[in-house]
């Protein structure tokens, strides 16, 4: 995208912020596989740290919790990818969760209100990460936008 920013002077606090996204997925998946790992695969779980949850959620939220914490650990803008792609598969699996919220046979994922909210959520944290992080050489990445609109700092 053309209009995305590149060197942008907050991008270490996005990739902090992308840093905490995932460590809290991790964490989240960690728990909630401990806390559903006597019970069935899916189903309605149980409840961690306020979500509901099941063994299946809990290793896919696990699963992109480490690749987002990957992603961020390597940086040179696959990060950006990472989050970006992540971020829209969380949408699309926040509105599935939402459209079967009260359904037992097709809420696979043991989903909860709550979860469906927190998972909106961590998808738009993740794209708006991603927006932000881009990185390029000084002499790819173009002027300031003060310096092309004739503008002093």
């Amino acid at each position: 995208m053309a209009h995305t920013p590149v060197n942008h002077p907050l991008r270490p606090i996005y990739r902090i912020v992308g840093f905490i996204t995932g460590a809290y997925l991790v964490a989240f998946g960690i728990i909630g596989f401990i806390s559903t790992s006597g019970e069935t695969f899916t189903g309605p779980g149980a409840r961690a740290l306020g979500q509901g949850s099941n063994l299946l959620w809990s290793i896919v939220v696990l699963a992109i919790g480490g690749l987002v914490l990957l992603g961020t650990a390597v940086g040179k803008n696959i990060d950006v990818l990472i989050d970006q792609y992540l971020g829209w598969g969380l949408l699309v699996l926040g509105s599935y969760s939402l459209c079967v919220l009260r359904t037992d046979e097709v809420n696979f994922f043991g989903h909860t209100m709550s979860t469906v909210i927190v998972t909106y959520l961590v998808g738009l944290l993740l794209i708006t990460v991603s927006l932000y992080s881009k990185s390029a050489p000084q002499s790819k990445a173009g002027a300031p936008r003060q310096v092309r609109e004739g503008r002093t700092a």
